[in-house]
């Protein structure tokens, strides 16, 4: 297989992109390819053996297997649970998109599949001027979209997919992410969703109590991802 990379981007904050990265990785692996994740910037980090961690990206990294520097993984690792330009600045820290690119271009080489976890939305500040929508164009990978679902969802979908498109990035399709139990009409959701982005989701990823990967369900929206 050719190596293949895709950006993962959100409906919003807190829609389970990390969730919907680490099972695809998780199935990539498991399938016998060499797999790597990569969140280029995060916000809120903890402290483990006086370094400052995204738990985000250790996340992607144990689902992945893989041996990539922290400096790699997530370039960008901010203190502060704040919108990144935010804390970047409180750090006095300039977030470089040319640096990042580099990053995915040479950990791309030598993987099957790179995947990259957008931080927040898809327009989310990483400074005054610049956004991950940025960082998503000048990476260049077709867009993965995940979309929580709740209430408000099919607004937040056709919104950030009309942005994709506006900025220039191609769209690979999209994931739904249960990320509510017993979401009313969660079905007819599901099937506005399907005409309002243009296609069915590549998969389904139901409510997980654990929030290990899944990689039972990833397996399918892999498979269409590769197709």
């Amino acid at each position: 297989m050719r190596s293949r990379g895709y950006f993962i981007a959100g409906t919003d904050t807190g829609v389970g992109k990390t969730h919907v990265t680490a099972s695809l990785l998780a199935a990539g692996r498991a399938a016998g390819f060499s797999v790597a994740g990569m969140k280029p910037v995060a916000s809120g980090a903890i402290q483990v053996d006086g370094r400052w961690v995204s738990m985000d990206a250790c996340r992607l990294a144990q689902a992945s297997g893989q041996s990539t520097s922290d400096s790699d993984l997530n370039p960008y690792c901010l203190r502060d649970a704040v919108s990144p330009h935010i804390a970047a600045q409180s750090e006095k820290i300039g977030v470089n998109i040319g640096a990042i690119t580099e990053i995915s271009t040479r950990l791309l080489k030598s993987h099957d599949l790179l995947l990259i976890e957008g931080a927040g939305g898809w327009y989310t500040p990483i400074s005054d001027r610049e956004s991950m929508a940025d960082v998503a164009a000048a990476v260049g990978f077709p867009v993965l979209l995940v979309v929580g679902l709740r209430l408000g969802c099919l607004n937040h979908a056709r919104l950030t997919l009309e942005a994709i498109r506006a900025s220039g990035c191609e769209y690979a399709g999209w994931i739904g992410n249960e990320i509510e139990a017993n979401l009313p009409s969660r079905d007819a959701n599901l099937a506005t969703l399907g005409r309002l982005l243009g296609s069915p989701p590549l998969a389904f990823l139901p409510l997980s109590g654990s929030g290990a990967p899944d990689p039972e369900h990833a397996r399918t929206a892999l498979a269409r991802l590769l197709a």
